[in-house]
């Protein structure tokens, strides 16, 4: 199995309101994943954090296989998702996969 986490800093230029409905937005978005794309085992957004974070929101996602992966990146599920709940708004993204 693989597990691929992602950090992301959404953009400075929202204000704090609209940094809560995005946050909503790729929390919907990208959970509404599970049980479409093949190979995805789970799949959780952590879009509520504590003041101490320096990163916004959080995927944790976890796939069958490291060919599980790469087609969830390139599953027009994941790239309608991605496009309009995801990175009109992100400033960075930091991801870490590994085999678990």
């Amino acid at each position: 199995m693989v597990k691929h986490i992602i950090l992301w800093k959404l953009k400075d230029e929202f204000s704090d309101a609209e940094k809560i409905e995005i946050r909503k937005g790729f929390k919907s978005g990208l959970e509404a994943l599970q049980g479409v794309i093949p190979g995805l085992l789970e799949i959780r957004v952590q879009s509520e954090f504590l003041p101490t974070s320096n990163a916004d929101v959080m995927l944790d996602s976890t796939f069958e296989s490291f060919e599980a992966l790469k087609n969830y990146a390139v599953h027009p599920a994941h790239q309608e998702a991605a496009n309009t709940k995801v990175r009109p708004f992100t400033a960075s993204r930091m991801c870490l996969d590994f085999e678990i």
